[in-house]
């Protein structure tokens, strides 16, 4: 035998009493991995090693239409160490956790409106907020009037199950006090408002047209000289505009027409009519990239980040056929978000750094 196969034989025997191993003590191994993965979980802390400044992650950039790859309507906001939520879409507060930030330190939450989409995920939110931490106090919520309502049904449909958490874990770990959320409601604005200043942290709110929902507002987030704006649902909308001048990043929706129609030829095509005349309605209340780079060119802002992403991008090689040419209409960088991304927006600079949570 060849010194070659006799190495090669060495090689096989190694290798396939490795797999062997593997196979026969695949129990005591995976016990082993498991504890390291929990433990490197349990251990996570993303805010711990946020600088001083403003952050802002996406727990949920997609719409009503299904996605694996992204959870409905929600956007985190952290200035300094405090976490806010914008909206609470399916799927949020399981992104959430799995960006390393704990439900249970979530300070406030604002709502932009009340569709569906940005709102089914209150109750698990609620529910591991309340579970989570010791809170002593319901979760506040702000929005525009209506949203007392939108609360007091979440906190009616969750009753029954919070009971049982504290039959359950007792009241010293859920204390029926602090189970659910406050309603916190406004006007909507004539004129961008400030709806919260706490912190250090300045939340203005100002009306947006998605008509026929009405209201529907987005925020504007001012901390120590580093500002972002979250539109909410909106068409091209002139107080969006205003309210976010000089703002260093601003997270507008975003839809494509052309392919939002190309989805509903193709639904008419399978016979599912319904389906598509409700995509060709969703149109007209959304702004598309292009219009989202103007509004972002009119407001001076230093980065465009598109979320509420219709329809649905699978793949970030799709991302320039939906942008469109919206980057010739901007000077400014123009980012697709995805869900799990972040930004990081450090005090007393004007830089922009950004990644994953994920």
């Amino acid at each position: 035998m060849t010194k070659g196969k006799r190495t090669a034989l060495w090689v096989a025997t190694i290798l396939g009493i490795a797999l062997l191993s593997a196979w026969l003590f695949q129990r005591p191994i995976g016990l082993w991995l498991f504890e390291r993965a929990v433990e490197r979980a349990a251990a996570r802390d993303t805010l711990k090693d946020l600088p001083d400044g403003l952050h802002v992650g996406f727990c949920g950039t997609g719409s009503p239409l299904p996605s694996r790859e992204r959870a409905a309507s929600c956007t985190v906001v952290i200035a300094g160490k405090a976490l806010f939520v914008v909206d609470a879409g399916e799927g949020a507060a399981r992104n959430i956790a799995q960006m390393g930030l704990p439900n249970g330190r979530i300070k406030a939450m604002f709502l932009t409106h009340f569709h569906s989409d940005h709102i089914d995920g209150m109750g698990p939110m609620m529910l591991l907020r309340w579970t989570a931490s010791g809170n002593k106090s319901p979760l506040p919520v702000y929005g525009p009037s209506g949203v007392e309502q939108v609360i007091a049904g979440f906190n009616a449909a969750y009753a029954l199950d919070n009971g049982y958490r504290t039959a359950h874990h007792g009241e010293a770990i859920t204390p029926p006090a602090a189970a659910g959320a406050t309603a916190i409601a406004f006007a909507l604005p004539a004129a961008p408002t400030v709806i919260y200043d706490a912190g250090g942290l300045r939340v203005t709110a100002f009306a947006v047209d998605h008509r026929p929902v009405q209201p529907s507002v987005g925020y504007r987030f001012d901390y120590k000289g580093r500002s972002l704006v979250v539109s909410g649902d909106t068409a091209p909308s002139s107080t969006l505009e205003v309210a976010s001048k000089g703002a260093d990043l601003l997270i507008h929706e975003a839809l494509n027409p052309a392919m939002v129609n190309t989805l509903a030829a193709k639904l008419d095509k399978a016979g599912r009519n319904q389906t598509a005349q409700i995509m060709r309605d969703i149109i007209d209340y959304h702004a598309s990239p292009a219009q989202a780079a103007d509004s972002a060119r009119v407001a001076g802002v230093q980065m465009l980040v598109l979320s509420h992403v219709v329809p649905s991008m699978p793949s970030p090689y799709l991302n320039a056929a939906f942008l469109d040419g919206a980057e010739d209409r901007f000077d400014g960088p123009i980012i697709v978000g995805e869900d799990g991304q972040y930004f990081s927006l450090p005090a007393g600079s004007k830089t922009i750094d950004r990644g994953s949570w994920f």
